[in-house]
């Protein structure tokens, strides 16, 4: 899906995954980022949301 596809993302807060940079709207490449997140907090937590999806989701595989 494309970011136009996506209303407000201009307004969304991303973690640069490449320079680990917390970022507000579509500055990088969408391949770099990771979000979208709410706050800036929270994409500042990026990595740790990262982990609790993932073992959340390996938990519902079991």
């Amino acid at each position: 899906m494309s970011d136009a596809a996506v209303p407000n993302l201009e307004s969304k807060w991303w973690y640069n995954a490449k320079t680990g940079a917390v970022e507000h709207g579509l500055l990088s490449p969408s391949a770099d980022r990771i979000g979208p997140f709410d706050t800036k907090e929270g994409a500042e937590h990026a990595w740790d949301k990262l982990r609790e999806n993932s073992a959340k989701w390996a938990e519902e595989d079991d």
